[in-house]
């Protein structure tokens, strides 16, 4: 039986979140570069083992959810059919990592203010978010591999759609949580949407027109072609 199904049985949180809820807490109260990996395993009352059974090392501990929230873009980018509009694909790929964070408000504004202050922990979120970028990419290159240009197409979207979230999810951990931040990063996405994408993307609130097509002779008579539209749109 695994640590955390066996505290599960008694009622105790995962191991896993208690190592994270202890960091933080240290972090907090000492300071991020003044708490030890003993100091963390201490308060949660565990052995070295478990820690790194569960992170590499002190800065994983921070971005508890980036490896999985990965893994389920990855599937998430590999289920689809082929037949998905590409540069919808990636934005709602995206959304998976707002997703995480707005899953726990408290704890992402607190490792927001965190991540400002340690330079370490800041280079260590822009190698998470080149990854997020790279996986977004080969995605691209892959449904692009027929274009002219499309690895460059591929890498500047996927950059875009990157900048665009992180963008809107900043604004949001500035706000300390407030809000819903499904509404801004929403609206950054339809901004790449609408440059690179298909189809424009309406502005919030607003339906797309509906857009009729009618095959008519050369020769018909206006009348005639007005009469076949108000028939397709029903209001003959």
């Amino acid at each position: 039986m695994s640590s955390e199904k066996a505290d599960a049985g008694t009622g105790k949180p995962p191991m896993r979140d208690a190592l994270v809820a202890a960091a933080f807490q240290l972090f907090l109260e000492r300071g991020y570069e003044q708490t030890t990996i003993d100091d963390i395993v201490a308060l949660a009352g565990v052995g070295r083992r478990s820690f790194f059974r569960y992170f590499p090392s002190k800065e994983d501990v921070v971005f508890p959810d980036h490896e999985r929230c990965l893994a389920d873009m990855t599937a998430f980018l590999a289920a689809g059919t082929g037949d998905e509009e590409p540069v919808r694909r990636v934005c709602d790929a995206a959304r998976l990592v707002l997703r995480m964070y707005a899953e726990n408000p408290t704890f992402s504004v607190q490792r927001y203010r965190l991540t400002k202050k340690v330079p370490g922990l800041r280079a260590y979120e822009l190698s998470v978010v080149w990854r997020y970028e790279r996986a977004l990419a080969e995605y691209l290159r892959r449904r692009f591999a027929a274009r002219r240009d499309g690895t460059l197409q591929a890498d500047v979207i996927a950059a875009a759609v990157v900048a665009a979230h992180n963008n809107a999810l900043r604004s949001w951990l500035r706000s300390d949580g407030q809000g819903e931040a499904s509404a801004t990063v929403d609206h950054a996405l339809a901004y790449v949407q609408s440059a690179f994408g298909g189809t424009p993307v309406p502005p919030a609130g607003e339906q797309p027109e509906d857009v009729v097509v009618v095959v008519s002779r050369r020769d018909a008579p206006l009348w005639r072609v007005v009469q076949e539209i108000e028939s397709t749109l029903g209001r003959g």
